[in-house]
């Protein structure tokens, strides 16, 4: 057999360990090191400490943890207790309130923090108890709550954007605003799709009665929501307006959320050293994922596979259509399987120069990449938004309650994919009015 289909069994055994649960990137180097030992020789590794070092020096991705570190800090902040509060109010009196006020209050948080595994945790433990005391039928709540979280993953300052960007040569500012509409759009069909199912069904979206309102609830909304709001501007409106590089907003991002930390009176030192620590774990995971995946791409690109996957996808029928409609099919497929880092690393990489040979609008692959990734956490039977809201619901709810109450939630991501596969220009609006 030639030594580039070799390649692709080399990509078929780490699939296959990655689904059999072997750490990602140990999975990536080992293979990488057995096949390419075997058929390249150990000489072809002389290249792998330049990469490496080219890696660790990419100031763009710098962001990554500030980025984290503002997300963690915001969410020890108090900030998600007190706009759940605030905004539940708000919605409350209508069929589906509770419900609406959950895709609300996980878009701001997404907005602000941008951490899936926190939003979701934070709203589970928070809202769900509520949601079930009022009467809500267990999958909506459990959807809307899990669905909510995942919104961190297409609404910027988004982490797999700025990797999306760096492993696609796209900036990370023109993929913060190419998100900005397609993000809105997919809280907009989350909200309509919750009014529906409370119009048609009310019993499973009961409203909260007036009496339980409180008097001065404009002033309560505008102090929970005015904070996230100036720091959604600081960070997102200095990357739009040329005024920062994502990096530069990210520090200024870190920078408010702890002073929001200290309005809140969280600004301790537990909290400080915590967000460092868990700043430290997630950032290092991802490097050293990516420091696999630099290894595994190397072996592959010189064993050939990618030319034989170049190959498959173009003699695909329908052009860019075809190899479109291959290449979010088989991303969704393994986001059933797969971490959306180990896709974006593995998978992304092999697809962009095909994508770029095509002449397909790279921000705008980004993007359907990113909101088909976004499904990664909500497909069972490996779904992380699953497992995090599982692991804080009360005993009432089961894991088969999850599963029924996200699949409507999916197939609404998928329809807005759909969508921007459609019309193209509701991506590429906004990055073109910057750059007039």
């Amino acid at each position: 057999m030639a030594m580039e289909y070799w390649a692709l069994v080399m990509f078929a055994v780490t699939i296959l360990l990655l689904m059999l649960g072997f750490p990602v990137a140990f999975t990536l180097g080992a293979v990488a090191m057995a096949f390419g030992g075997y058929f390249l020789g150990w000489q072809e590794f002389e290249l792998l400490p330049m990469r490496v070092w080219g890696v660790m020096t990419n100031f763009s991705l710098l962001a990554v943890p500030l980025f984290v570190f503002m997300g963690v800090m915001l969410e020890r902040s108090g900030l998600a207790e007190e706009l759940l509060e605030t905004v539940a109010r708000l919605f409350g009196r209508l069929r589906g309130g509770l419900a609406i006020s959950i895709v609300v209050v996980g878009a701001v948080l997404a907005a602000t923090t941008g951490v899936v595994g926190a939003t979701v945790v934070a709203m589970g433990v928070i809202a769900l108890p509520i949601m079930l005391k009022r009467g809500y039928d267990k999958g909506l709540a459990t959807g809307a709550i899990a669905a909510s979280g995942t919104l961190g993953q297409i609404i910027p300052p988004s982490i797999i954007l700025i990797l999306l960007g760096d492993v696609m040569g796209v900036a990370a500012g023109e993929l913060f605003a190419a998100a900005v509409i397609p993000g809105l759009l997919l809280v907009l069909a989350f909200i309509v799709y919750i009014l529906i199912i409370a119009y048609l069904r009310p019993e499973l979206a009961p409203a909260v009665k007036m009496e339980e309102h409180t008097p001065g609830l404009a002033g309560k909304v505008i102090k929970s929501l005015l904070p996230p709001l100036i720091l959604i501007i600081a960070v997102l409106g200095s990357i739009f307006f040329g005024i920062a590089s994502p990096t530069e907003s990210a520090a200024v991002g870190a920078l408010g959320a702890m002073v929001l930390a200290a309005l809140h009176g969280r600004m301790s030192l537990n909290n400080v050293r915590d967000s460092a620590h868990h700043t430290a774990r997630l950032t290092s995971m991802v490097f050293i994922i990516l420091i696999g995946a630099t290894a595994f791409g190397l072996v592959f690109r010189s064993m050939g596979g990618d030319l034989v996957v170049e190959d498959i996808m173009l003699a695909l029928p329908g052009g860019q259509w075809g190899f479109l409609a291959a290449s979010m099919l088989l991303i969704f497929v393994l986001g059933f399987f797969l971490d959306f880092l180990e896709i974006c690393f593995i998978v992304v990489p092999i697809l962009a120069p095909i994508a770029s040979m095509l002449d397909i609008n790279m921000v705008w692959f980004a993007i359907l990449i990113a909101m088909n990734l976004q499904t990664s956490f909500l497909t069972p039977p490996f779904g992380f938004s699953l497992f995090y809201l599982k692991a804080v619901a009360p005993p009432e709810i089961h894991i088969q309650h999850i599963y029924r109450g996200v699949i409507p939630f999916i197939i609404i991501q998928l329809v807005v994919l759909g969508l921007l596969i459609l019309f193209p220009e509701v991506v590429q609006w906004l990055p073109g009015l910057m750059a007039e």
